[in-house]
């Protein structure tokens, strides 16, 4: 990997920066352990490295592989195919109707084209970061001779080795290739006409697995039932359909461009049942009640549309409005990851991070460093009364266990010294 960048690289202070990320180890079960080869999983920079790495990969796969096992303008018309049709003109010569509708039913069950033509042949190839697919159309014995090349160039360019259990060789038609979380596969229907054609035929389609719609629905299940989400039942009801309603467009989002892209209606049900037990438990009322409360209709491109929203008001301000669904469960060949925030969603930072940013002792006012100084409980600030000292009286009016104060009350604190108050 170093010598790869240093290709193009000769800043020596920036390859020995990328050489201690690589070699510093990893923590399992707060154990260190060696790096001993590969590049740190879910690291920002481990995207880069993969592109830069494997471009060597897509030079080959480019100029060695694709070349040698593509050719052929088309392939050559199916012999049985053009029999029926000759016979067809025939049928259509003599005015033989009955003879025509058969042989041309029998034209439909039959390939145009054939497809065992031995001189042609396609290979395509895509890859994101680490994963890749290969797309090839010709025998199973040459897809295994692709696959030997490729694994014999891992090895001795890259240095990698293939996960023979992750690296597949998949019939498209019979079966699906996993790729960035969908299922990859070739349709085939000779029912589905279009202007007279079988034009679904040969198409490449995207699916959502079904394993991944059992996977997302699990984290809103109990014991096979919808159920609600405790953690997070004491937020306010904006907080909390705010937060199913990013999940679930994120989810839905991602999967718009795949052809069964309905299927999520179950992952939807889940969720929203969900979403309405977790309200409903939080205001001890019923899910009918909650689903009464905060039903709403919006406008999509495909038509109205029934979602759910929460409403957050602030004086002076507009309000903020949270919404869970309204997302059309159809495909879309060009969809693009909208996540939408119109309401001006965001995460607040602690408290603590905003009063340490003040840089303000809240004792005396002075401004300067500043120290944290913690109770580990309240009970430990004591009774309240005139024995009680000034900076344990303020927190135990603020009900918080950490105080921000300058350098000398946080002496005076520790030394058990009385500490300026300022009003």
């Amino acid at each position: 990997m170093l010598d790869t960048l240093a290709e193009k690289i000769h800043d020596n202070r920036f390859l020995r920066l990328l050489r201690n990320m690589l070699q510093a180890g990893y923590l399992e079960d707060w154990t260190w352990n060696a790096t001993l080869s590969g590049a740190p999983q879910g690291g920002v920079a481990s995207p880069i490295l993969s592109n830069i790495y494997l471009h060597r990969l897509d030079r080959f796969i480019e100029t060695v592989l694709i070349p040698h096992y593509t050719r052929g303008r088309r392939r050559a018309r199916n012999p049985a195919y053009l029999q029926v049709a000759n016979e067809l003109a025939k049928a259509r010569r003599r005015g033989d109707r009955a003879q025509a509708r058969t042989l041309r039913k029998a034209m439909l069950a039959l390939p145009s084209s054939d497809p065992n033509d031995p001189g042609y042949r396609r290979l395509r190839y895509i890859r994101y970061a680490d994963d890749h697919l290969l797309g090839f159309a010709g025998p199973k014995a040459e897809a295994e001779e692709i696959k030997q090349r490729l694994t014999q160039f891992l090895r001795d360019d890259l240095k990698l080795e293939l996960n023979h259990a992750k690296t597949l060789i998949t019939h498209a038609r019979t079966g699906a290739a996993r790729f960035l979380g969908y299922d990859v596969t070739v349709q085939h229907n000779d029912r589905k006409l279009t202007r007279g054609r079988r034009n679904v035929n040969g198409q490449v389609a995207l699916r959502v697995p079904r394993s991944v719609i059992q996977a997302k629905c699990a984290r809103y299940l109990q014991r096979g039932q919808p159920a609600r989400r405790t953690p997070i039942m004491n937020r306010d009801d904006y907080t909390i359909v705010a937060t199913y309603g990013a999940e679930y467009r994120g989810i839905v989002q991602y999967y718009l461009l795949a052809g069964d892209v309905q299927r999520l209606h179950r992952l939807r049900w889940v969720m929203l049942s969900s979403l309405l037990r977790t309200l409903a438990s939080k205001h001890h009322s019923t899910p009918t009640r909650m689903a009464r409360k905060h039903q709403a209709k919006i406008i999509t491109p495909s038509g109205p549309r029934v979602c759910f929203e929460a409403t957050l008001h602030r004086e002076g301000r507009k309000p903020l409005v949270a919404r869970f669904g309204g997302i059309p469960l159809q495909r879309q060949k060009t969809a693009v990851i909208d996540d939408r925030q119109p309401d001006g969603l965001h995460h607040p930072r602690k408290e603590l991070i905003t009063r340490l940013l003040k840089r303000r002792c809240e004792l005396c006012e002075q401004t300067g460093h500043m120290n944290v100084h913690h109770v580990r409980t309240l009970a430990e600030l004591g009774p309240p009364g005139p024995t009680q000292p000034a900076w344990a009286a303020v927190m135990a009016r603020r009900k918080r266990k950490a105080l921000v104060v300058c350098d000398t009350c946080h002496d005076h604190i520790h030394a058990g010294q009385p500490t300026t108050l300022t009003a």
